[in-house]
């Protein structure tokens, strides 16, 4: 394929913003050849500026679950737009969708809306510091929460370790106040709290770990993960930015039934628009400004033009079966990977919840971050070239994993799902 225009305007565009992109993942620093410059997308499918068409498993890093343009969506949106943009009051759409998500999720009794995923995270983090007086908090190797100071850390030397800055401009106090732990060590979390718990307000983890491969955990290391928190007085966090709405409309939460303390959403809510939300009982969201003393605001929060494809997708996720359905199409797609690779006795397997999947160029089941191979990336980096030139577009990093939505169709998957073996061929 031809990609002349993308790499025309990747150069301007190196011209006026750092590295030509406004996130670092988009540069195909990971992968081979220059950025796409997307035009436009339709249902399960992208187009570039050079007219290429491609089957999209990344469907803008995972909200779009309905895929592109979906007509219910749009039309909702292009109805608000012309009652106008922004008006920093609260509307009617905020309670529409507020209500949808409360009626439908037990987990939660009262919710804010707020504009990213890293800004939910930040007023989750500072709403448990703030309602249990304490300044520490506790993260897992492996997990990724958006860009926010005290979480953008990673462990030093050790087991249990005080973290140390993965990005400059972060200050060594900042970052000291959050210690670090490998996920699926139970042992050191106990050791931990029982150390140091009446510093700790709380503990923050992705359910279901997908920014950093799909590393998914025992149901039971999460039970005794919830346990020891209450043991010890630490409220539990589940950042739930991918897992929420995308593994079913209760997300992770749901599906293992655990009721965490506070949880932080993004992506999906949005329905392709800038939306984040966090959440928790009652009494923990009563410490919210102005109702308490924790104070967090946004402009643009609960925007009405974000707030009305949140209502037009959450809607289409309430029926009946919407993720069953979903399940299928991800399990047949994956099975027919899954079946190549074992036929062919590939060093690789394939790891899928819900309808989120990821290539792992590894025979075992990886739980910990720190064991992916790094030589998997010159790997998908070829990977990905193959898949570029062939009409399948996966998310530029051998770390990130891959989304089906509801508009992908059984054809569609059967031919990506061939053109990916032929890819892994390649490589071997």
């Amino acid at each position: 394929m031809k990609r002349e225009k993308s790499a025309k305007l990747y150069a301007e565009a190196k011209k006026m913003f750092p590295g030509g992109v406004h996130s670092p993942v988009r540069a195909f620093k990971s992968v081979e050849g220059t950025p796409l410059f997307i035009e436009r997308g339709q249902d399960a499918e992208i187009f570039d500026v050079d007219g290429n068409a491609y089957i999209d498993f990344c469907c803008s890093w995972g909200p779009l679950i309905l895929g592109h343009a979906n007509p219910t969506v749009c039309s909702f949106i292009i109805d608000t737009v012309r009652k106008g943009t922004s008006f920093g009051t609260p509307t009617e759409l905020g309670n529409r969708i507020g209500q949808l998500i409360l009626d439908n999720n037990p987990f939660l009794e009262k919710i804010r809306f707020v504009s990213s995923g890293t800004e939910a995270v930040m007023s989750a983090i500072r709403l448990a510091r703030g309602y249990t007086g304490k300044k520490k908090i506790v993260k897992f190797e492996g997990c990724y929460h958006g860009h926010v100071d005290s979480l953008l850390v990673k462990a030093g030397s050790g087991l249990v370790t005080f973290g140390e800055s993965t990005s400059a401009g972060i200050p060594e106090e900042f970052a000291r106040e959050t210690l670090v732990l490998p996920l699926n060590d139970l042992q050191g979390l106990k050791d931990l709290l029982n150390d140091q718990a009446e510093d700790i307000a709380c503990v923050i983890i992705e359910p279901i770990p997908a920014n950093n491969g799909l590393l998914l955990q025992d149901r039971n290391y999460l039970v005794w993960l919830r346990k020891l928190c209450d043991d010890h007085g630490v409220l539990l966090i589940f950042d739930e930015v991918i897992s929420g709405f995308r593994i079913g409309f209760t997300g992770a939460a749901g599906y293992y039934s655990i009721q965490p303390d506070i949880i932080t959403y993004g992506k999906i809510i949005g329905g392709g628009m800038p939306v984040g939300a966090y959440g928790a009982s009652n009494e923990i969201m009563s410490h919210i400004a102005p109702e308490g003393p924790v104070y967090q605001a946004g402009t643009l929060s609960a925007n009405p033009v974000a707030m009305s494809a949140g209502i037009a997708t959450t809607e289409l996720l309430l029926e009946e079966g919407f993720y069953e359905r979903l399940e299928e199409k991800t399990v047949f797609f994956t099975q027919i990977l899954k079946d190549h690779i074992t036929n062919k006795k590939y060093d690789m397997s394939i790891q899928q919840i819900g309808s989120i999947f990821w290539i792992n160029f590894s025979k075992d089941r990886i739980l910990e971050a720190d064991n992916i191979d790094p030589s998997c990336n010159a790997l998908f980096g070829k990977l990905h070239s193959y898949l570029l030139d062939n009409g399948v577009y996966l998310g530029p990093s051998a770390y990130e994993v891959g989304f089906v939505s509801a508009a992908h169709s059984k054809e569609q998957l059967e031919r990506a799902a061939d053109i990916i073996c032929k890819g892994i061929d390649t490589l071997f």
